[in-house]
């Protein structure tokens, strides 16, 4: 009786597993097969196994009770099993790394490129470094009669201490630039003995600075420096700035908060047209504080400038109080597909005579008191992300409004004769400040097509509105584009183009009554077409040429002063430690 009430409960037991497994399973869903090959019957698939079969015996015997037994028996075994052993994976080998090196690099024109940097470890927390530098052409520019030679040497030396909470380096180095103001109208000065012509400029620069930065910290960096920038015609000025930044966070907010004091001073012998005396002192204090909103995908930081400039030009002092908008934001719109951004950012921008300098070699010793840029403010809206994997793209559009703005402008040619200074023969530039608006448009592209081939493309387009007659010396358009590609492991080459929009200058001409007849003259655009090839002998030895201007284009940077023509220059960099 206990054995058949055992079997209704097993057999309850399993009737309600089927029906709850049916109910689970009463939607199956759809299932996808797919046809590699399509299915050709044959007359042998036609047969069909029976789910009971019929058994054709006449007479059905009793089963026979089978009985299973086991023996065991122990066997001796020598087996010993080899240990796990990790599969191989085949890696590239890595490049050696090579603390220092030698360039050299000789060309057409006299070309000198030569480049030495060597580094040292002091232990594990300190390194030393040195980096010199020479770079120089005899010149020899088509039609130019003036020396058109130049030349740059330089040293940098570098300390640097990497602790565990904070990382700080030092650098103490000078620059010595040497260019001639070759850029005359040669068929006004037929006559001069440009033999006794002395049309050198040279420029020293000392400076010494350093950086410190921290972790874990609500201070977060800060660099200083201080720099002294002279000339040839005892012209002489003064740099020293510091900038600290802090942050820290609030919540789930990022508050930043930066610092700014920067001076600049210097003095000239005297004006263009007056031997009097020009001195000039800016000093820049502001501090710039942030907050920075981060929600998934949208990003947006508040904050402002507040700047207080304390001006003396000529022994007259000026000074001034700025507040400015540094708001930006962005938000994914596609994820990394495409990202929308904006911002309205201002600032005050310091100027020196030597970032003139460094933008235009051939400025006279005789600026007007240089005065700071009051960016008030510049608005701007964009799009960028990425069309597919390797290729990336950005288009921003944007509107600038500057005060103060400093234009280059050639200087007259004022009275010339061989004992006035180099610079008076209507071959150098001056400055003008004025109120400059900024319309542009930015667009570019960039490829990685793979770790042996990248390609980009840009372009800008400028519309200027000022109250002078023309922005001058401002393009109305930029466009540039690269190419490199890995040939071979050993093989690399790559090539880049720009191209720059008109630009417009006056000419000033003493016209003998007391004045000067203005004369507007276009820079014609151009395009500059430039390539290089390496050849990677060993990890230590590559070789290299360069091709630059290949086209040949004797185009004007500047009003009267052409650039070199095709140039080559060959070489080679040796590393080692």
């Amino acid at each position: 009786m206990k054995i058949t009430y055992k079997i209704a409960i097993i057999a309850a037991v399993a009737g309600l597993q089927q029906a709850h497994a049916q109910k689970r399973d009463e939607n199956l869903g759809i299932e996808v097969v797919n046809v590699v090959k399509p299915y050709t019957p044959t007359v042998s698939d036609a047969f069909k196994v029976k789910e009971t079969p019929v058994i054709e015996d006449e007479t059905n015997t009793k089963k026979e009770e089978i009985k299973y037994n086991i023996f065991s028996y122990p066997v001796a075994s020598t087996f010993s099993p080899a240990k796990g052993k990790a599969a191989t994976v085949d890696q590239e080998a890595r490049e050696k790394y090579y603390s220092n090196y030698l360039t050299l690099g000789l060309g057409n024109y006299g070309t000198v490129n030569g480049e030495a940097f060597v580094s040292h470890n002091i232990d594990d927390t300190q390194y030393v470094g040195a980096l010199l530098r020479h770079q120089s052409s005899q010149g020899g520019i088509k039609n130019v009669k003036a020396d058109d030679n130049f030349s740059t040497n330089a040293i940098d030396l570098t300390y640097g201490n990497r602790q565990k909470e904070y990382t700080w380096s030092t650098d103490l180095g000078y620059q010595r630039q040497v260019y001639n103001w070759y850029g005359l109208d040669y068929t006004a000065y037929n006559d001069m003995d440009f033999n006794a012509f002395d049309s050198k400029q040279t420029y020293n620069t000392f400076y010494i600075g350093g950086k410190i930065s921290a972790r874990k910290s609500f201070f977060h960096e800060a660099q200083a420096q201080y720099k002294h920038f002279s000339d040839g015609f005892s012209s002489s000025e003064n740099r020293f700035f510091i900038t600290p930044d802090f942050d820290v966070k609030i919540g789930k907010e990022k508050v930043k908060f930066g610092l700014v004091a920067d001076y600049v001073g210097g003095d000239f012998n005297r004006s263009f047209f007056v031997n009097n005396g020009i001195s000039y002192s800016n000093f820049n204090i502001g501090v710039q504080p942030s907050i920075l909103f981060q929600r998934k995908d949208t990003s947006v930081q508040f904050g402002a400038g507040v700047f207080y400039n304390i001006s003396s030009q000529n022994g007259v002092s000026d000074n001034k109080f700025f507040i400015y908008p540094q708001i930006k934001a962005s938000h994914k719109l596609v994820g990394d597909l495409m990202v929308v951004y904006a911002g309205a950012e201002g600032g005050l921008k310091q100027n020196s005579y030597a970032d003139f300098v460094g933008v235009n070699p051939f400025v006279s010793p005789t600026l007007t008191p240089i005065t700071p840029t009051n960016q008030q403010f510049d608005l701007y809206v964009g799009l960028k992300g990425k069309l597919a994997n390797p290729v990336s793209y950005n288009l921003r559009a944007g509107y600038l409004s500057e005060d103060d703005h400093a234009f280059f402008l050639h200087n007259s040619n004022g009275v010339p004769d061989i004992n006035s200074n180099a610079y008076v023969y209507g071959n150098s530039f001056g400055l003008v400040y004025d109120n400059l608006k900024t319309m542009s448009f930015f667009g570019e592209l960039k490829a990685d097509f793979s770790n042996t081939v990248k390609a980009g493309i840009n372009g800008t387009y400028y519309g200027y509105t000022t109250d002078q007659q023309e922005a001058w010396n401002m393009p109305s358009m930029k466009v540039g584009a690269n190419l490199d590609i890995d040939i071979t492991e050993k093989w690399h080459a790559g090539t880049n183009v720009f191209f720059l929009g008109d630009r417009k200058d006056v000419i000033l001409t003493e016209n003998g009554a007391d004045g000067f007849d203005r004369n507007i003259v276009t820079l014609k655009s151009y395009f500059d077409v430039n390539a290089h090839v390496n050849y990677k002998y060993n990890d230590r030895l590559t070789g290299f040429i360069k091709l630059n201007n290949i086209a040949n284009q004797n185009y004007q940077k500047w009003v009267n002063y052409p650039v070199q023509g095709f140039q080559f220059l060959l070489g080679a960099t040796f590393k080692f430690n």
